[in-house]
């Protein structure tokens, strides 16, 4: 049977050492390395998102998650109504808001459509 198959000759293995301290130190690395890279700034995204819904009030100029430029004229916990063009009123879900602009952008905005 031995004639298809080499007889495997056992040796002696070394011993294996128990990593200390010293072999936590790389993974540890590379969790502090993801967390000062990814979740650290999508944190502080968020917090700012939400300071930023708290502090809109009526009258703001913002931008939707959608690309919509309008005119708050209303809002409550979890809707705001903007103005989007003369006489046209949409109802958007206030975390859909993704930036206030500037006072005077969507006058502009206006204008430039007619």
């Amino acid at each position: 049977m031995s004639f298809f198959i080499s007889d495997a000759l056992a040796e002696a293995a070394p011993v294996a050492q128990q990593p200390g301290w010293e072999g936590m130190l790389f993974p540890l690395g590379i969790l502090v390395f993801f967390y000062f890279l990814f979740l650290r700034p999508q944190h502080k995204r968020t917090k700012e998102h939400k300071k930023m819904l708290e502090e809109m009030t009526a009258g703001a100029e913002v931008v939707t998650g959608g690309g919509l430029l309008g005119k708050v004229i209303s809002l409550d916990e979890n809707f705001v109504q903007l103005e989007v063009a003369n006489n046209v009123v949409l109802q958007v879900q206030r975390h859909q808001v993704s930036s206030l602009l500037p006072k005077g952008t969507y006058k502009v905005q206006m204008k430039k459509a007619k």
